[in-house]
């Protein structure tokens, strides 16, 4: 059966589906690859049910630490850096934690659902590893030290560049 003559208002047209019959198989792997990397971990919480005395008093020591200047490698009034904050906070209520982020969250429990006074890890630099570590307050928000010349604060955790840097939960409290 021969052919049908391909006319020159066709022709174009033809050849822009043939490229695109080609490319098609990069355009299905970089779409796969930029789905792949939404796959992390899912920021999960739960708000519901009672706090023990421990995750309460950490709660109130997260809060009256709010306003404290930023400073890295912090761990008193003066100034506080993240894991500072972490470690004085779950000290004054009877827990010992690690110094850095990075130890936090290689050496504490980790957990599926952050509740109230949990840690939350994130890759925040880049390295695959842990680089900055809030208290999980309840109501989809958490107390951190967010960086140079800012002060701990409380944070909405629907902000999409924390659910893009999430690692992990940790739950040092009982």
């Amino acid at each position: 059966m021969p052919m049908p003559a391909i006319s020159a208002s066709t022709a174009p047209a033809l050849a822009a589906a043939a490229r695109l019959e080609r490319l098609m198989p990069l355009v299905m792997l970089a779409l796969m690859l930029t789905l792949a990397g939404c796959a992390g971990p899912q920021l999960a919480t739960r708000d519901a049910g009672g706090l023990s005395m421990d995750r309460a008093l950490i709660l109130a020591e997260a809060r009256q630490a709010l306003g404290t200047p930023y400073r890295y490698g912090g761990t008193d009034a003066s100034g506080l850096d993240c894991s500072g904050l972490v470690q004085r906070v779950y000290a004054r209520a009877g827990i010992s934690v690690p110094r850095t982020s990075r130890r936090q969250f290689e050496r504490l429990p980790s957990i599926d659902e952050a509740r109230p006074g949990d840690l939350l890890f994130f890759d925040t630099a880049g390295g695959g590893d842990a680089s900055h570590v809030g208290i999980y307050l309840g109501d989809d928000e958490m107390i951190h030290a967010p960086g140079r010349g800012r002060q701990v604060s409380v944070t909405s955790l629907s902000l999409g560049y924390w659910q893009q840097h999430f690692l992990g939960a940790a739950a040092p409290a009982p």
